[in-house]
């Protein structure tokens, strides 16, 4: 049975390369891996071969005469490696992974920080939110790359409204030119780095939400005379649009922003867009997003549906006020995903009436129509009574997916 390591060689250079490592490449006849890692081993006595795919790997060790083959990979084998890709393919062989310092744990070190609490991505040849990581955690860490480098992250980041955060870049590390740089993401954003990067990005307000389920109180906005969802309603609508992390939001007619603001809260990783046209609710909105640390919030002056073109498709809306063009609005959201699911509420028949038709109209699927009788109570003398608020319906329905 042929002995094939698994060699991390840590960033590169040499001298963070394992004695393992050192001992099981010295004992290879033949050394497979990248251009830039088979030559990092120039006094290498046996055959050398640059292959980078799993299957072109495997078959050159099948095919082989060599008993003893090493592997050469970067850093550690458990962090977004090829060696994934190898395990099963060489099953009949006798597999030993030697992993080597991986590039999270030297960046670390550089940077005299530590990583067990770092959120470790990789946007190197693979479709990754970076963006939506350093906003909902405190320490990211950022493999970069192809179309996802680290200035054009960073731009990402500043538009979304965290050029403030503080960001460290890396490349070519561990090699004589190492250079590291250190500055606001504002800073990085300016510069440009090469194809094989790292970021780091802290972040001392991420997203998070106080509880498991949605819980602002009416006294955590402000309020002033634009109308808002109340509680009650506002934590069942949320509910109703069956949020993930990675969502990206339409709040129609968005008021002060009380919903958008619970949404923002469960979409971490993702976006939420208000819409909203009257001049008072938008700065009571802009006022809760800043009180609320909410930047993953944009906010948006403009009637819909034509404030709605130039945004980016939505896994979900809510629609909490349409005037008059509730179905335009519907048919926007669909033709750029037709997936979507809508959540509406309203307190008067015609509404309900109208949505019940645009559902129909668009061919929804799942349609759900749901009452809600609330009451408060009230002081009388010594006495506590409950009176009735209107009640408050909600409605929910999303598209087939047919396009």
């Amino acid at each position: 049975m042929k002995k094939v390591y698994l060699v991390g060689i840590g960033m590169g250079n040499p001298d963070t390369l394992t004695v393992g490592a050192q001992k099981a490449v010295a004992a290879s006849q033949l050394a497979i891996g990248a251009q830039r890692l088979v030559d990092a081993f120039p006094e290498f006595a046996g055959e050398r071969r640059v292959l980078i795919k799993s299957a072109d790997i495997a078959a050159a060790i099948h095919e082989s005469t060599a008993e003893t083959i090493s592997v050469l990979l970067s850093g550690d084998q458990g962090f977004y490696s090829g060696a994934a890709g190898l395990y099963n393919l060489l099953a009949d062989c006798d597999v030993e992974a030697l992993p080597g310092i991986s590039s999270p744990v030297y960046f670390a070190a550089k940077l005299k920080k530590s990583w067990q609490d770092a959120y470790l991505v990789s946007a190197h040849g693979r479709a990754c939110n970076v963006v939506g990581a350093v906003q909902s955690h405190a320490k990211t860490f950022a493999l970069t790359g192809g179309n996802a480098k680290v200035h054009e992250i960073c731009q990402q980041l500043v538009d979304r409204g965290l050029g403030h955060l503080r960001a460290y870049a890396g490349e070519r590390l561990s090699y004589p030119d190492e250079r590291i740089v250190s500055g606001t993401v504002a800073d990085l954003a300016t510069q440009q780095f090469l194809d094989l990067a790292v970021l780091w990005v802290e972040n001392d307000a991420p997203l998070k939400r106080r509880y498991a389920a949605p819980a602002f109180t009416d006294s955590d906005f402000q309020r002033g005379d634009a109308p808002m969802t109340k509680e009650e309603i506002r934590e069942l609508s949320v509910c109703k649009l069956h949020l993930e992390p990675q969502h990206t939001v339409w709040d129609v007619g968005a008021g002060t922003g009380s919903v958008s603001l619970e949404m923002a809260m469960a979409v971490t990783e993702g976006q939420v867009i208000a819409i909203e046209r009257n001049e008072p609710a938008l700065e009571l909105m802009a006022q809760n997003k800043e009180r609320l640390g909410a930047c993953n919030l944009t906010i948006v002056a403009g009637k819909a549906p034509e404030a709605l073109e130039p945004l980016p498709a939505p896994d979900r809306v809510f629609i909490g006020g349409s005037g008059g063009n509730m179905t335009r609005i519907m048919q926007v959201a669909l033709e750029k995903n037709p997936s979507v699911r809508f959540v509406i509420t309203a307190i008067t028949l015609e509404t309900i009436g109208t949505a019940l038709a645009s559902f129909k109209e668009l061919g929804l699927t799942g349609v759900e129509v749901v009452s809600v009788n609330v009451s408060r109570d009230r002081k009388a003398g010594p006495y506590h009574l409950m009176t009735a608020e209107n009640p408050v319906y909600i409605m929910s329905a999303e598209g087939t997916g047919a396009c």
